[in-house]
């Protein structure tokens, strides 16, 4: 095989030295690498059942069950309407959550592969679908997440195929050697797990997908001033809004690439951006038109408010003290956990060097970002992408009801591999040595074995809750949320435990982690709710009545509550308790008036005391 070394005008300006195969410079041929690439990453995620979020997105959404038929549903409610109908509430997570297009597609793979009624996808949703498939419907819902985990892989294919276009196309237009270093860095990165292995997050990737494609479009259009391409890119922005709400981004980004890599003034590029701002002034009424109103309750529940707690200037500083270390993992993704939630990040103070850290090297670099933006560099855009993109989810400028996720800096990761695939031109142009293959190809191999044994290993992490949250919480023991799983998973899990003193340890491990828990927000009422089904498991009513009392109060139509309360007046029945038995079916009653058990229970034990009074008159 023949190796030439490049020297394309393109890549003359910046002296590099890269000494490949003529024909690998061609788009096509990175195009391969890229795709099977990441087929090669993310392949082992076809085998994966549903984890995290899936629950609410996808199991217990019966608009997704019906199929086509639960399209308008879905395109016009919130993500988690369906799920919050099965826990009799209507509360929101913070900000609310209108990305229909991603549920959509799960809507449409419904259709295509078994859609239902919707009696028939009422009825099960409420009754659940287990990761051990015994119902048919369970094997059926399984092998259909098969699929869905082969969508989102081959949806990450394709945009990252996409991604390298854009980037060849637009940012290194002059240098497409580094627009294929940067797109295979974004390949491999090991903090895209979550987005690729967790299902409902195929929201990020669409978005991503149809953000590059507005980018394409726009520019295209730009440059040709045919009016189909301009309806392309306002059609791709629409999409990208209806994935996810990074959207809002590109009414930043769109000018400053106009003015970086367009050959246009300040003024032009902004009146070139106008009918984007159109465009996201509809999404906005209609976002507000979809959007509920949320009960103020939520706001002081730590699941939904991971600031609940905090005090005076511990938020800001909190906030500021993460974003550093969402840079760090963008350097150094490990140790991974699907769950950042209180108390696992504590609250700071301004007294913290952390938070002044932070806060210096993000000043530092948005001042590295303008002093670029004057002499018109990709290292501005890279800059910008990820800061812009990274004050969507850093709670600084709005409350998106999590601490941090990795799922979040999905986006922002574009702008980081951008800043790094620079460096690495720039250190071509100013050591000529660096651009040789005895330098770059051993450091690429190195690279590539870290994060592919890295990602295929976290992707078998996600296979579903139970592979996750016994893996996580050796991450993240002080995790509100990941403590409150465990604990759900080894009570949900005891009864399948043969050995007995297992079952009672795992059940007492549960009882301690929603302890841990509710000792971080003792109003959780689902944590009172779990521990009262533990308490039940090991024959104890008395402290299992105790936290049904406080789900009564904090949430008095939680639809397990009726159920629960009858199973604390058979366990005292059982021990011959009759009058606590009898008082616990009476709420039942109060609950559920129609409830069939608790009724016969109070007319066994009205008969056992009618008889006790006889016999004692006798």
């Amino acid at each position: 095989m023949v190796t030439t070394v490049v020297t394309d005008k393109s890549n003359k300006a910046s002296n590099l030295r890269f000494l490949v195969p003529h024909w690998a410079m061609r788009f096509k041929y990175q195009a391969i690498f890229v795709s099977l690439l990441s087929l090669l990453f993310y392949g082992n995620t076809v085998g994966n059942e549903f984890a995290l979020d899936d629950t609410a997105v996808i199991v217990q959404n019966g608009y997704v069950w019906r199929g086509f038929a639960g399209v308008p549903d879905i395109l016009t409610k919130d993500a988690y309407d369906s799920y919050f109908k099965q826990i009799n509430t209507t509360d929101q997570v913070r900000g609310g959550r209108y990305r229909p297009l991603s549920i959509v597609t799960f809507a449409i793979e419904q259709q295509l592969f078994g859609a239902l009624t919707q009696q028939q996808a009422d009825s099960l949703v409420r009754f659940g679908v287990t990761p051990i498939a015994k119902e048919e419907h369970d094997k059926q819902f399984l092998r259909l997440m098969h699929i869905r985990h082969g969508v989102n892989v081959v949806l990450f294919m394709l945009s990252c195929v996409v991604l390298l276009y854009f980037l060849r196309n637009i940012v290194f237009r002059h240098n497409t050697m580094l627009a294929f270093v940067a797109t295979v860095l974004f390949v491999v990165h090991p903090i895209h797990t979550e987005v690729v292995a967790n299902v409902k997050s195929r929201d990020e990737i669409m978005s991503l997908l149809f953000i590059c494609l507005t980018f394409i479009s726009a520019f295209a259009y730009n440059r040709s001033g045919k009016m189909w391409l301009l309806a392309a890119a306002l059609v791709s922005y629409v999409l990208a809004f209806l994935s996810k709400e990074y959207a809002i981004t590109l009414l930043l980004l769109l000018p400053l690439s106009f003015y970086l890599f367009g050959n246009t003034g300040i003024k032009r590029s902004a009146i070139l951006s106008l009918p984007y701002w159109v465009v996201a002034a509809v999404y906005v009424v209609v976002r507000l038109l979809v959007m509920p109103q949320r009960s103020e309750f939520s706001d002081n529940d730590i699941q939904i408010n991971p600031y609940a707690m905090a005090h005076g200037t511990q938020k800001l500083a909190t906030e500021i003290a993460t974003l550093l270390q969402y840079l760090r993992m963008m350097i150094f993704p490990h140790p991974l956990s699907c769950d950042y939630s209180y108390n696992q990040i504590p609250y700071e103070d301004f007294t913290s060097p952390v938070v002044w850290v932070s806060l210096s090297v993000h000043v530092l670099l948005l001042g590295i970002g303008i002093y670029y933006f004057i002499r018109r560099s990709v290292v501005c855009f890279g800059i910008a992408f990820y800061f812009i993109n990274l004050m969507m989810v850093g709670n600084l400028l709005f409350d998106i009801g999590a601490t941090m996720c990795e799922r979040l800096v999905y986006h922002s990761s574009v702008g980081f591999v951008v800043v790094v695939a620079e460096a690495i031109g720039y250190a071509v142009r100013r050591y000529g040595w660096c651009g040789r293959s005895v330098v770059w190809a051993p450091v690429a191999i190195i690279v590539l074995t870290l994060c592919g044994y890295k990602t295929i290993a976290r992707n078998a992490d996600w296979k579903n809750d139970q592979t996750l949250s016994y893996q996580d919480i050796n991450v993240c023991p002080n995790s509100f949320l990941i403590s409150s799983n465990v604990g759900s998973l080894l009570v949900n899990n005891a009864d399948k435990e043969p050995d007995t003193a297992k079952r009672t340890a795992d059940i007492r491990r549960a009882i301690g982690l929603f302890g841990h828990a509710l000792s971080l927000q003792e109003t959780y009422a689902l944590g009172h709710l779990n521990r009262s089904v533990a308490y039940l498991k090991l024959s104890m009513p008395d402290s299992a009545a105790v936290d049904l009392e406080r789900v009564r109060a904090l949430y008095p139509v939680h639809p397990s509550l009726p159920d629960l309360y009858y199973y604390v007046g058979l366990d005292f029945y059982y021990k011959n308790q009759f009058q606590p038995a009898a008082i616990s079916w009476q709420i039942t009653l109060n609950l559920s008036p129609r409830h069939p058990q608790a009724m016969r229970g109070l007319m066994v034990i009205d008969s056992l005391q009618k008889e006790f009074s006889h016999s004692k008159g006798n």
